[in-house]
């Protein structure tokens, strides 16, 4: 709660909210897309195991059309997430502008199957159901 009292202080200046770590900001990435993640490195080059397990588990669901922010690029957007998120670290998934969780949460999710259903409520069919359709069939 005490971090609130600092952010308030620049709206009144109008361009206080203009940063790309602040809360407009942030919430305006998490609303650009279904599906945002906010990771070190790229989806074709992650820089960190937990930011790759997040690619690899989106891609066996076959989920290829998703916003990805590399937050090492950013200093500002990297503490504006875990702000905004009140979650520590980084990957950060979001489906839909809600925060979903890191790779911990997502991998749970592909587990339990939490996932595929999820992924349904934002029209993304996951690949997993095709993929067991296949089993069944031999």
């Amino acid at each position: 709660l005490s971090q609130a009292a600092g952010e308030g202080g620049g709206a009144q200046g109008g361009g206080g909210g203009s940063g790309s770590g602040s809360r407009e900001a942030v919430e305006r990435l998490v609303r650009e897309h279904p599906v945002v993640v906010f990771m070190k490195g790229s989806p074709a080059q992650p820089l960190c195991g937990f930011s790759n397990a997040v690619v690899q588990i989106l891609r066996l669901h076959g989920v290829e059309d998703y916003r990805a922010h590399d937050v090492l690029q950013d200093p500002d957007l990297r503490q504006g997430i875990k702000n905004y998120s009140n979650w520590p670290t980084i990957p950060q998934v979001y489906l839909n502008g809600e925060f979903v969780g890191g790779c911990d949460i997502l991998l749970q999710m592909h587990q339990n199957g939490d996932l595929v259903e999820e992924l349904k409520k934002l029209g993304i069919r996951s690949a997993l159901l095709d993929a067991e359709k296949d089993q069944e069939k031999k």
